[in-house]
């Protein structure tokens, strides 16, 4: 049996796998291929991969425990997917640069998305490695910074008045935020594995850096931001239907383009829980 292939798409970040079927399920030699892509790559897309929820799930738990999400809906049947349908749920919040549930303790290790629906033209996504993000600032940046931690507010992007707006809404918005106070990461997190520093602060869901005055704060992450999504830290992907990316999300952040209203995209994610961020 021909091993699978890998096709880079940017120095930054970003790589094509061909010659595994994620729906059935894998050998361990490609579970191992697929993790070692995934350490070098930080984002990998498959093609024409036409999966199920459950067949999803079974793949993304090769890689750790599910996250089911407090907000967003999902599959019934298996809750661990989650449904990301513009015509359902306002998904703005996925139009703006962030790392995937970095208001948990134990943010997401990576996610699995699949494409189910999607429009004539536009709804790309785009990915910023964070580790060239971190790897490309001067030298007293990353002193200041290795020090640092920041907060991360369930809040930023699901905010009361966008998806409290039923009583059901409410009940489920309200037990969220009582599950997922705001909590501190450390401003540059040491990747488990690899040992590579990563800038970890993100649009989404940071909010201040806790060691800085409020405006120090707000100048610092306006930087942040900005300078971890320039261009050439970035890959963009033109979905396919049954295409599939799978992230580090530890050293990633992602945004999803909102130029395609009023036609409807549908995506499935499947959300891995990762581990407590460090620094070292």
């Amino acid at each position: 049996m021909s091993r699978p292939t890998i096709t880079p798409l940017s120095i930054a970040l970003g790589a094509q796998i061909s010659g595994i079927d994620i729906s059935h399920p894998l050998s361990l030699e490609d579970r191992d291929f697929i993790e070692q892509a995934l350490l070098e790559h930080q984002v990998l897309f498959f093609r024409d991969q036409p999966i199920e929820p459950p067949q999803q799930a079974r793949f993304a738990a090769y890689f750790g425990d599910l996250h089911i999400h407090p907000i967003y809906p999902n599959v019934p049947e298996q809750p661990e997917v989650l449904v990301l349908d513009t015509a359902v749920t306002d998904v703005r919040d996925n139009a703006v640069w962030h790392t995937d549930v970095t208001f948990l303790p134990t943010p997401a290790m990576g996610a699995v998305l699949s494409a189910k629906l999607l429009p004539a033209f536009g709804g790309d996504t785009l990915w910023a490695s964070g580790i060239a993000a971190y790897e490309a600032l001067s030298a007293p940046l990353k002193s200041l910074l290795e020090g640092l931690t920041a907060t991360h507010d369930f809040t930023r992007s699901f905010p009361l008045e966008r998806f409290g707006n039923s009583a059901e809404d409410l009940v489920r918005w309200e037990e969220a935020r009582r599950k997922n106070p705001p909590l501190s990461h450390p401003a540059i997190r040491t990747h488990p594995v690899s040992g590579r520093r990563s800038l970890f602060v993100n649009e989404g869901f940071t909010t201040r850096i806790n060691e800085l005055s409020e405006s120090e704060s707000e100048a610092i992450l306006k930087l942040l931001f900005a300078h971890a999504t320039r261009p050439e830290f970035t890959v963009r992907w033109r979905w396919q239907a049954n295409d599939v990316a799978f992230w580090d999300n530890r050293v990633t952040q992602h945004f999803a383009v909102d130029d395609y209203r009023p036609a409807r995209r549908v995506m499935h994610r499947a959300t891995v829980l990762g581990d407590v961020p460090f620094f070292r």
